[in-house]
């Protein structure tokens, strides 16, 4: 039984997970989140307290140094009958004092990317990223005093980045990666900064467990509508290979 699980674990050492074509991923993400939209600090206004999200990752490799890259998470704050502690103004409209609002911000935050491994080894690799990060993000406040307030945008932004990752064993890898780009002209703003580090517990060539902390920052003018999001905090979850 022994010597069964030492020729296992040597081939397993022989043939590492980076030799797979593809990869499926699922993180569960508790960032604490900064949001500012129009101007109106949402958390601060409507007193937002922190939440689980699920993030989706796929990996497609067409070759060892090159990989097609997309991920989609929804970040989605509501509540009924919230009693607000300060008035404020959001897009035209004054929500007063103790009075209670419904509301709901929600941000779909897609990438869409191409990595290129300039340097590989057998345990790891050095790499650049570019990207879109594609943002739909829709605001809504109702008061039966108040109204009803909406915001609805879409900011396509790209970025380029790096990427690299090594072994710390057989079985334990970290990988650290970084993308943004910041562009600004008379009529539009961009900037967006994403920082990634994780490790990942190989289970077996198939199959691992990550832990994981990233940092999403955004920043945009887009068709007279402004907004400034900040999220940051640990996650886990799973990656199946094939």
């Amino acid at each position: 039984m022994f010597s069964a699980l030492l020729i296992s674990g040597r081939a397993y050492a022989q043939v590492p997970p980076e030799t797979t074509h593809g990869e499926l991923t699922a993180n569960f993400w508790t960032p604490t989140p900064e949001l500012s939209l129009e101007g109106v600090e949402f958390v601060d206004r409507l007193g937002i307290e922190n939440k689980r999200f699920v993030e989706y990752r796929a990996l497609l490799k067409p070759g060892r140094k090159h990989k097609l890259r997309f991920s989609y998470v929804q970040v989605k704050y509501d509540e009924l009958g919230k009693v607000i502690d300060t008035t404020f103004v959001f897009r035209g409209r004054t929500y007063n004092v103790n009075l209670p609002v419904n509301y709901e911000f929600k941000w779909d935050l897609y990438r869409f990317g191409y990595e290129w491994d300039f340097l590989t080894f057998d345990r790891g690799f050095v790499g650049v990223i570019a990207e879109l990060k594609y943002n739909k993000v829709t605001a809504t406040v109702v008061s039966p005093v108040g109204g009803t307030a909406t915001e609805d945008v879409k900011a396509p932004i790209p970025t380029i980045g790096g990427i690299a990752r090594g072994y710390l064993g057989d079985y334990v890898s970290v990988t650290g990666e970084f993308t943004g780009l910041k562009i600004t002209r008379d009529d539009f703003r961009g900037r967006f900064y994403d920082f990634d580090i994780y490790a990942q517990v190989n289970l077996n060539k198939y199959l691992a467990a990550q832990v994981g902390y990233r940092a999403v920052d955004v920043d945009y003018l887009v068709d007279a509508s402004t907004g400034t999001f900040t999220l940051k905090g640990p996650y886990f979850g799973g990656v199946v290979r094939f």
